[in-house]
């Protein structure tokens, strides 16, 4: 296919594409994206403190690397700026856009990026449907193409193979090392709750992630965790640090719920191979104590940590738990710098750190922004 003017849609469908690959977290990032919030449902009696800690996560993310932070409007835009200068963040860490949203999980409703065989990148626009569960998400549609124009990069559009329809996925659903290896969950794609492409199987899936992401190679682990609203995301259980290795958050204590799923993922983990034939390595994480709010428990999880450039943030929850990942996840990373976000109260929106941001790939030639 020959070079494509940034913003542009590239065209999809079999044999239309060349080889993508989507880079390991781990891999250098032009930048950060997120959205600054805005939907108080979402934190319901708990707004006040959430724009707070997304000026902690900036303050610590932005020494590393640029962040992109899209603002329903500009009285939201305001906000963030407050915030930010209010936690002496330099304006030359960050860019503040204008774009309309619904909600704020970038991790889901933005766009995946992948590389070209030339080493350029491109932006995957997923189709989204608010996880097959609410009824508003117009504004999170138009996401991807708002990232698309900002970061000067083309988009493709994923489309079913069937029917040419948007094929509907998140990115808190994928994981993978970057050479080949994803990791799902059977619970998000292939049960009857929260469908997202009706009648697609495990194999359609696959066809779709080796087309788009250049997987040649799905672990298919089963349960999320409990609490998850998403209905088996894989960034709340089961990420990879390096090649070969796989960190899983694993409930030890057989009374809690989360201890069957977290144990049959641990064998399925301990059994399987990568797209290079390896065995993994597994290391495991533990769950902080149950983190209840109004009578409901939340996803409170370890593994929703990110990894940006030189840096780690991890979400700690007041447990003693805490220091146990904080310690094990600075062992994985020697050559970052492991960072605490507390997310006890973020953790009321469903989500956490690796929910809220998406990564933009850099490119392998000399023309990183």
């Amino acid at each position: 296919m020959t070079a494509s003017r940034a913003g542009a849609t590239l065209p999809h469908g079999s044999g239309a594409l060349p080889a993508l690959r989507m880079p390991a977290e781990w891999e250098r990032h032009d930048a950060t994206w997120i959205g600054w919030p805005h939907h108080e449902p979402d934190w319901p009696g708990k707004f006040a403190p959430i724009a707070w800690v997304y000026a902690e996560i900036v303050r610590a993310l932005s020494r590393f690397e640029r962040v992109e932070i899209l603002c329903h409007d500009e009285h939201v835009a305001e906000q963030a700026r407050h915030c930010l200068a209010q936690h002496d963040v330099s304006p030359d860490g960050y860019r503040l856009h204008i774009q309309a949203t619904d909600r704020v999980w970038l991790r889901d409703s933005g766009a995946t990026g992948v590389m070209r065989p030339d080493g350029s990148m491109a932006f995957v626009q997923w189709g989204f449907n608010a996880w097959a569960k609410y009824d508003n998400f117009a504004l999170d549609a138009l996401v991807p193409p708002r990232m698309a124009a900002i970061a000067e990069l083309p988009r493709i559009e994923a489309r079913r193979h069937d029917n040419g329809e948007p094929l509907i996925l998140e990115g808190g659903g994928i994981e993978t090392d970057g050479l080949g290896t994803m990791l799902v969950t059977e619970e998000w794609l292939l049960s009857d709750v929260q469908v997202r492409n009706p009648g697609y199987t495990r194999k359609d899936y696959e066809r779709a992630f080796a087309e788009y992401l250049g997987i040649t190679h799905t672990i298919w682990l089963g349960e999320g965790c409990v609490g998850d609203d998403t209905h088996g995301h894989i960034d709340d259980i089961a990420r990879f640090v390096a090649p070969g290795v796989v960190v899983l958050a694993h409930e030890e204590d057989p009374a809690d719920e989360n201890h069957a799923r977290s144990l049959d993922n641990l064998h399925r983990l301990r059994n399987a191979r990568d797209a290079r034939g390896e065995k993994l390595r597994v290391v495991t994480l533990p769950f902080p104590r149950a983190v209840v709010m109004d009578g409901m428990r939340l996803p409170a999880s370890y593994a929703n940590f990110y990894i940006g450039n030189g840096v780690c943030l991890v979400p700690t929850f007041n447990d003693r738990n805490d220091r146990i990942a904080l310690n094990t996840l600075a062992d994985l990373f020697p050559d970052h710098e492991v960072i605490g976000i507390h997310a006890v109260d973020l953790v009321w929106g469903l989500g956490t750190l690796h929910c809220l941001s998406q990564q933009q790939p850099a490119p392998l030639r000399g023309d990183a922004r």
